[in-house]
């Protein structure tokens, strides 16, 4: 019982959103190449986290390394107070579905293992990812929409609510991440 208990902390503690029941079943990206990946991406919409709050101009950067990981930087602005938080990670395939990543980072005070999925990515306007786990009747969700540019048309938001309507993955649970009076570096 305690190890429920502790898995559903560390579950509400670091998730996103939590809701009743099941995940749903999702496919990812099935010919996804990292190479294309790589760059640096802007965050458009997000499920909400505590840690996130107030959080604007984020962006993540990703870096391939010789040993087939990928390095990560995410990186955003809290306007009110000035500070510029960063965390880096390390991201990299465990099964043969390269859009199915693991993701650490280390400088967390416990280190969990957690589910980066790209359900789909055109590389050069957009990419959807997906995490979810079962936690006995409930599903802790993380969600991000990405984007190349900073300010985007609706046509290429449209086409990343498409790969969420195809999984019936809630998109009004997304918030806009505010991308404007951001540093240009």
């Amino acid at each position: 019982m305690l190890a429920y208990f502790t898995l559903l902390f560390l579950g509400s503690t670091f998730a996103q959103v939590i809701l009743p029941g099941k995940c749903p079943a999702v496919s990812v990206k099935s010919d996804f190449d990292v190479q294309q990946y790589i760059g640096r991406w802007f965050e458009q919409r997000r499920y909400f986290a505590i840690f996130q709050f107030g959080l604007q101009c984020v962006t993540a950067t990703y870096s391939a390394n010789n040993n087939g990981t990928v390095n990560i930087v995410n990186q955003g602005t809290y306007p009110l107070i000035g500070v510029k938080p960063s965390i880096t990670g390390l991201a990299y395939a465990k099964t043969a579905e390269k859009a199915k990543l693991s993701v650490i980072f280390p400088s967390l005070p416990v280190h969990v293992e957690g589910s980066y999925w790209i359900l789909d990515t055109d590389y050069i306007s957009y990419a959807v990812v997906w995490s979810c786990t079962n936690i006995s009747f409930i599903s802790v969700r993380f969600a991000w929409i990405l984007t190349r540019e900073r300010h985007i048309p609706d046509d290429i938001l449209e086409k990343a609510y498409k790969v969420l309507d195809k999984y019936k993955i809630n998109k009004w649970l997304f918030l806009k991440t505010d991308q404007t009076n951001c540093p240009t570096n």
